[in-house]
């Protein structure tokens, strides 16, 4: 059998949408009674909870409330919306080459899984999305309440896959010190620029466009 791969999902098969991130957050608060450029420096205050704790509502309406806003539940329910719709949004953004990459390692047998520090609206709208279907498995931080770079979040993807994480090739830019951590549980650990440059000092293998990815891991020893 080809080598399992575990692919990231921001920056990797998805532009991350850093700026409209913010801008929709904006957009929230108006919506529920607080200043903009509060709630978006609450919200990047907040990541790590985020990605293993609050689900949307509970950090439109934690994050309100400790600004000083008191919003109705139907305002927490059409900041959140606006978030939801975000993440659609975002996972409708892949393009058709990298779905291309995709469907061309799946022919070549390689078991595929994603590996995603997120928080809850992108894990709601992946079952929808066209990416979903070309993955084996899917670990969201917010579903296991683990994040990239510890350990036990790559654990559990081998896991799943039913593999050693030592079987695994990894493959992400880099963000949350992902790649190290990848390399740490023994992973076979491949950097991507496609999207974002995100971890120049990174040693290892690295490559600018993800259609390069499956004539590497046909190579002998890589797959």
């Amino acid at each position: 059998m080809s080598r399992p791969v575990i692919f990231d999902l921001f920056h990797t098969l998805v532009q991350g949408a850093d700026d409209e991130r913010d801008r929709v957050v904006g957009e929230m608060a108006l919506m529920v009674g607080v200043a903009p450029a509060a709630l978006v420096a609450a919200y990047h205050a907040t990541w790590r909870d985020r990605l293993v704790r609050w689900d949307v509502e509970e950090t439109v309406r934690i994050l309100a409330g400790r600004l000083g806003g008191t919003p109705t539940e139907e305002q927490v329910a059409r900041a959140g919306e606006r978030r939801r719709a975000l993440a659609r949004r975002v996972l409708d953004s892949v393009s058709a080459a990298t779905l291309d990459v995709l469907d061309a390692l799946r022919d070549d047998g390689h078991p595929l899984a994603l590996l995603s520090n997120a928080t809850s609206e992108t894990a709601e709208a992946w079952p929808e999305s066209r990416l979903a279907r070309r993955f084996d498995v899917a670990v969201f931080s917010c579903d296991v309440g683990l994040a990239k770079p510890g350990p036990a979040i790559y654990r559990a993807a081998a896991r799943r896959l039913g593999v050693a994480p030592a079987e695994c090739v990894f493959v992400g830019d880099g963000a949350d010190g992902e790649l190290t951590g990848a390399a740490v549980v023994g992973m076979t650990v491949f950097r991507t620029t496609e999207h974002n440059d995100t971890d120049p000092s990174w040693g290892g293998t690295a490559f600018p466009a993800l259609s390069d990815l499956p004539a590497l891991l046909r190579e002998p020893s890589r797959g």
